[in-house]
């Protein structure tokens, strides 16, 4: 009788412990002298509370029973969001936290008179579509779990960081509504993310291709250049990384090429003027095409929209670290 007068009190002891470190709050609010949680007139705001991961179809399980080794074990959550338990069966537990989950085992091993005071632990072994989906020019594309409060910015290092041919503004996708979310290389190549936000299970990320801008003609590297430097570049920016410009380049007869609804327009540009500071240097979008073409028209003859969007067509690509 003393013996099991101990083991229930070891219990009881043990369930509170197991609580305490579940939820510190719980007891911050039992503490001497400590308000209680809750108590107030002012609520948490809805957009700062971390939305829980959610049990779905095709998770799997881990159920463990304390003191009780024969309830030990992993189930599969059904496509229709079943799960079949030991002495309880079958139970609907897909949209539950795993709190929800351990609740409800607790209480229908109890109501079923199988324990007495069930200590159940829930956890979720491996996750199936819970998930945070993240596509295109990151390392290791895949879907990733969101454990806690975690942010774009972790998802991207778990995927291994962004490839070479990143760009600069991340689309972040939950319940049909797009989000941009712009992000920064600093001086020694790093990620910075403009505006982190938290991500919550069943967001799709993709970080897209960055812009190419393309320099042909008479210049020291003719090619297409990346937009990597915070999706921007100017167009003294693009000659420079083109190596500049020949001796012979023709920079009157100069042109920039954009892409438009109806096809490709043609820009004179006053490049010289630009080198020189007597004109405003010019911000360029993805796809321009600056034309240099050389003074010496034997060498180079322009051929027009054509015979430029060829020459882009074929030119090397580079890409640029800032």
């Amino acid at each position: 009788m003393l013996n099991l007068y101990l083991r229930r009190s070891l219990r009881i002891c043990l369930g509170i412990l197991i609580s305490i470190s579940v939820n510190p709050s719980a007891a911050q609010s039992a503490a001497p002298g400590m308000p209680p949680q809750g108590t107030g007139n002012t609520r948490p705001n809805a957009s700062e509370t971390p939305q829980r991961v959610r049990i779905g179809p095709g998770d799997l399980l881990a159920i463990t029973v304390f003191d009780v080794p024969e309830l030990t074990q992993a189930v599969r959550v059904s496509d229709t969001g079943d799960a079949t338990f030991t002495l309880i069966g079958h139970q609907h537990v897909a949209g539950l936290t795993t709190d929800g989950a351990q609740a409800l085992v607790a209480r229908l091993l109890k109501d079923g008179n199988y324990i007495v005071d069930p200590q159940v632990s829930v956890l979720i072994q491996e996750y199936s579509t819970q998930g945070v989906s993240i596509a295109g020019e990151v390392r290791k594309p895949g879907v990733y779990p969101v454990l806690g409060n975690q942010g774009l910015l972790d998802v991207i290092s778990q995927a291994g960081g962004t490839t070479e041919s990143a760009g600069s503004e991340i689309s972040v996708r939950r319940n049909g509504v797009e989000k941009k979310v712009k992000m920064e290389f600093s001086s020694g190549n790093q990620l910075r993310i403009v505006e982190d936000i938290q991500l919550q299970p069943g967001d799709k990320v993709v970080v897209p291709r960055a812009g190419m801008v393309y320099v042909i003609g008479d210049v020291g590297r003719p090619g297409g250049f990346m937009m990597q430097t915070n999706g921007s570049m100017t167009l003294l920016q693009a000659v420079a990384m083109a190596a500049g410009t020949t001796p012979t380049s023709s920079l009157n007869r100069s042109r920039l090429l954009r892409r438009t609804a109806s096809g490709y327009s043609e820009t004179p540009l006053e490049l010289k003027k630009i080198m020189k500071g007597r004109e405003p240097d010019l911000p360029l979008e993805a796809d321009d095409i600056v034309v240099i073409p050389s003074s010496n028209t034997k060498r180079f003859v322009y051929q027009g929209v054509p015979g430029a969007l060829q020459a882009a067509g074929v030119a090397a690509v580079y890409s640029v670290h800032p």
